[in-house]
């Protein structure tokens, strides 16, 4: 949970105008947030024996004491609390004092840093980002499909869209026949959002309501909630909270698509990204970089590369055993619930190798009355924009087959709208263990959109002598010969198309052999093997058509094919 910790006396004030230490030691105070303000939480020292509890909200009575206190009243008794420094007592009395006059009091604005919460926003603006997500056709296609095959919780409901963006699921949602919708939107998307709402004629039952959904009062609850809040890893940007927190708005009983989300985590075994990762650091080896010596921070260098996520897609058997799956119910979930997730790990490896770190994906469902629909990033699936996610270990763990893999992923939210990741794992019956901490924030998007490579060490077959036997049962097949330049199929006819002629001598002049005809993916030859609807964003260039002529053995005439 994002937090800030501070040591501090706290002091009983009686009305004898004099202090008596309520503890006679120095003590913890962590400042969480929640719903309603900030909840103030008193420890011992190691943080581990809680003392006292008690929220803040607009209508406690407190006030700032001297340079370093800060005084509280309560029914029973006063606290006063003084801090170490003048700094943090300034820094605790802002926020206070927020909270107090209800300025940026809402939970986002709490938990949120200004300049992240303006970066966010700003970024979801652009029309460009907009056309990036409604681009993704796994991610759009099956939202659309999750709702119309659920016309019966949409039907003359009233349903609330979480951070509408464009608007498009609130569309979605008129399409099924909904009564009215909500569509709470931060950014100034909102505005476009509202053109596509009276461009389309659906101004009767889509309302665009500019805000934060932490902050704006909607005229009446809603029988279904439609968002689509999932960041990479599922967790990062933090919109699951906003999602959650928009529950106060759901009648007893609503729906929430989606409403579930499964995070899956799996050891894996990639060399070359370890390797990539590791290299990128020996820039800072350098002793004499335009005369500078460099290395002494080498090590530094190191840990923060290590200390990104990777964003990119793989294939699934780099991972050494089934992965383990985290649930999280989104209609029994309290935002609260997602500031810190402490997940168990137990995997039983299946594959004898080492073990660079840890790889994450996610599944979200949409259960709905007649049909439930799943939404995967597995790296089995078609891609989308959220790829898959890999956190390496700086130190790598040697694993054989049958052994237990042991460990926790800690995910603690921060102000910057994500999180930071603490990984631990155990060989268990060995000495080995290794531990890194990664931030969400700062990921390196890896992804380029050449094709997946499988890892080394899968063929169980030789691979020469496999493309060979293919070779040879296709051209039997075909049985293409070549006279005088032109091929000829065993029906007699000769292609007159130039094309295929050219390339064909290209490629015999360098010892390959065509094993498609590429006259007809002319079109595609220089398209990423990538899912049409992932981002980067890309479209199918339309095949080259040609005009064809051939003879016919022992005639004159031309007849096109």
């Amino acid at each position: 949970m994002a937090h800030k910790m501070h040591e501090v006396l706290v002091f009983l004030v009686k009305e004898e105008n004099f202090n008596i230490p309520k503890y006679n030691r120095k003590v913890k105070l962590r400042t969480d947030y929640d719903p309603q303000g900030i909840s103030m939480r008193i420890f011992e020292m190691d943080e581990t024996t809680e003392l006292l509890e008690f929220p803040v909200d607009s209508s406690s009575e407190c006030c700032k004491v001297g340079a370093k206190s800060y005084m509280f009243s309560f029914d029973n008794e006063s606290l006063l609390i003084k801090f170490n420094t003048t700094e943090e007592a300034r820094d605790f009395a802002v926020a206070i004092t927020k909270i107090k006059s209800g300025r940026d009091a809402s939970v986002f604005s709490v938990r949120t840093e200004d300049s992240s919460a303006t970066q966010y926003f700003q970024f979801y603006g652009y029309l460009s980002q907009q056309q990036n997500m409604l681009q993704d056709f796994v991610r759009t296609y099956t939202y659309q499909r999750a709702i119309l095959c659920n016309m019966e919780d949409f039907k003359d409901k009233v349903v609330l869209d979480v951070g509408a963006g464009s608007g498009i699921l609130s569309f979605f949602a008129a399409q099924a026949g909904a009564k009215r919708i909500y569509a709470v939107e931060a950014s100034t998307m909102a505005h476009y959002a509202q053109k596509l709402v009276e461009a389309n004629n659906f101004s009767n039952c889509i309302k665009v309501l500019p805000g934060k959904i932490e902050e704006v009062e909607l005229p009446e609850k809603v029988d279904v909630i439609i968002s689509e809040p999932m960041g990479y890893m599922l967790y990062n940007e933090r919109m699951l909270e906003s999602y959650l927190n928009a529950k106060r708005w759901l009648v007893p009983g609503g729906k929430m698509y989606p409403s579930r989300g499964d995070l899956h985590i799996a050891p894996f075994t990639d060399d070359s990204l370890y390797m990539e990762q590791y290299s990128k650091a020996n820039f800072w080896f350098q002793t004499c970089f335009h005369g500078v010596n460099l290395s002494a921070i080498q090590n530094c260098a190191v840990k923060e590369y290590f200390r990104q996520p990777i964003v990119d897609t793989f294939d699934v058997r780099i991972c050494m055993s089934k992965s383990i799956r985290h649930v999280v119910d989104f209609l029994e979930t309290d935002e609260t619930d997602l500031h810190t997730i402490n997940i168990p790990l137990e995997f039983h490896i299946l594959e004898s190798g080492t073990c660079h770190g840890l790889a994450f994906w996610f599944d979200v469902a949409f259960i709905g009355s007649q049909q439930t629909i799943w939404l995967s990033t597995a790296p089995t699936e078609p891609l989308t924009h959220w790829y898959q996610v890999r956190c390496l270990l700086e130190q790598p763990l040697l694993l054989k087959q049958g052994q237990v893999l042991t460990g926790t992923v800690l995910l603690i939210a921060n102000k910057r709208q994500s999180y930071d990741v603490t990984i631990e794992l155990t060989v268990e019956g060995t000495t080995q263990t290794s531990k890194n901490t990664l931030d969400l924030k700062n990921p390196y998007f890896r992804y380029t959109g050449a094709p997946v490579q499988p890892p080394p060490g899968v063929s169980n077959v030789s691979p020469s002598e496999t493309y060979w036997s293919q070779l040879d049962a296709q051209g039997v097949r075909n049985a293409v010969n070549m006279v005088n330049g032109m091929s000829v199929n065993g029906l007699g006819e000769v292609s007159m198309d130039t094309t295929q002629t050219l390339i064909n001598n290209n490629l015999m002049a360098n010892n390959l052999i065509a094993l498609v005809d590429p006259s007809q993916h002319m079109g595609e030859a220089l398209q990423p093997n990538i899912h049409p609807g992932c981002i980067p964003s890309t479209g199918r260039a339309r095949p080259i058509t040609k005009n064809r002529f051939s003879f016919k053995e022992g005639r004159g005439d031309k007849k096109s094919k």
